[in-house]
């Protein structure tokens, strides 16, 4: 009965009710929309590489090779030598090695040299493989396979011809147009960086830098297997190497030999790890983004109150009443509150629908704009403790009208 009440109540006052719905279902939006985007951004975070036991590259900080060598963002401080890696990946505590090149780009999009194997080992999220949506890995020289956000934007289809360019601007004046690349394969969509990324093989990387004569004679090569013995195409240096050990148990130990190594000064870091120290460098700006959407939820829960406690003068007559049925005085406190948890709930579902819909309608844009694979369903614990952190948080903020109205019912009974 106290629900049907407060519910026939908000009908009679349904205009100023209506604005304060609404500005509650906005705050919920951004409150429950930060949080689970937040949740979502630090999974996907996490998840962006995985079965990878160490990345090996030239000395630096570990959040610099973490970030131009998963990432993709930022450069080396320097490039290590093939004898090096080979040296490294020949271990018998090794069960495969991925090398990679950088420095090439094409239209803003990072181009990275690798080997066949990197399609069979690179994993991201819980171990998923790298699939295919169309075509296959590069098997000649001067084939390309697209990640899926550069076959999206780009608008590029199997067979058709691209051109890389020098550096990795967006804009670049010097191209390797003498060499065309085929789009040999496109890559399924991971929410990863993989997603922004062009692969292509360490021989072509060396062709479209090597200016002697070997390079024209290079597009007419059937394959890799061709020229995987060609000397001239054989990489003098990468920029890192992805690693995968026979027995985890022996990472530290391998860790601390690679790092001991003696002939180049390299390093080799625990992704996992320094993932995890990348995203607590973050944790100033995540949490400054929740204290926003609290305090916008804060300041549409002072309206709500601010609603009914203006809305008593009003009520006079529904309290009379009410109090002539014999209604108690505490009855007018608990009708208020009602009132309050009714505005919360039907802002929460609004909210959430409202949230949902957005998130299925937009997501393929937020991944290819942002990166940010989000999913639309919120029906989540940290979803379900935000609705009832904001179920208490009205009732709270609700007890100054339902005391006002708790006080006028009992001078009307004096």
């Amino acid at each position: 009965m106290l629900f049907k009440l407060a519910l026939l109540s908000l009908k009679d006052r349904k205009n100023s009710v209506l604005l304060s719905v609404l500005a509650m279902t906005v705050s919920i939006v951004v409150l429950i929309g930060i949080e689970h985007i937040r949740q979502q951004t630090k999974a996907n975070f996490a998840n962006t590489i995985s079965g990878v036991d160490l990345i090996v590259g030239a000395r630096t900080s570990s959040m610099n090779l973490l970030l131009y060598s998963v990432f993709r963002i930022g450069n080396p401080t320097n490039n290590i030598r093939w004898d090096t890696y080979q040296a490294i990946a020949n271990s018998k505590q090794v069960k495969w090695a991925i090398p990679i090149s950088l420095g090439d780009s094409h239209k803003g999009f990072r181009v990275m040299g690798t080997t066949p194997e990197y399609f069979d080992f690179f994993s991201y999220g819980q171990k998923h493989g790298l699939t295919f949506k169309a075509g296959a890995r590069f098997n000649h020289v001067f084939d390309v396979v697209l990640g899926a956000d550069v076959a999206n934007q780009l608008g590029y289809r199997l067979g058709d011809k691209i051109t890389l360019a020098h550096g990795i601007g967006a804009t670049s004046f010097s191209h390797h147009s003498a060499n065309p690349f085929t789009v040999s394969g496109i890559l399924a969509r991971t929410g990863t960086p993989v997603d922004q990324t062009l692969h292509v093989s360490l021989q072509s990387i060396e062709a479209i830098h090597n200016s002697g004569p070997q390079t024209v004679q290079l597009s007419e090569a059937l394959s890799l297997k061709d020229v995987q013995d060609d000397p001239s195409l054989q990489p003098k240096t990468i920029t890192a190497f992805m690693v995968g050990l026979e027995n985890k148990m022996a990472i530290f130990q391998f860790q601390r030999r690679v790092n001991e190594y003696a002939l180049e000064p390299i390093v080799a870091i625990l992704p996992g790890v320094a993932l995890s120290e990348l995203w607590q460098m973050m944790g100033m700006l995540e949490n400054t983004l929740l204290l926003i959407s609290v305090l916008v939820f804060i300041a549409a829960s002072f309206g709500v109150s601010a609603m009914l406690l203006a809305s008593i003068r009003e009520r006079r007559h529904e309290i009379n009443l009410l109090r002539m049925m014999g209604a108690p005085a505490y009855f007018l406190f608990l009708l208020i509150q009602a009132e309050a948890l009714l505005i919360t709930l039907l802002s929460c579902g609004l909210g959430l629908s409202l949230l949902s819909t957005c998130l299925w309608l937009f997501g393929d844009e937020l991944v290819s704009q942002f990166g940010l694979n989000i999913d639309a369903n919120l029906l989540t614990l940290n979803t379900l403790y935000v609705i009832m952190a904001t179920m208490i948080a009205s009732v709270l903020i609700a007890i100054i009208p339902s005391l006002t109205g708790y006080r006028h019912a009992k001078q009307l009974n004096n």
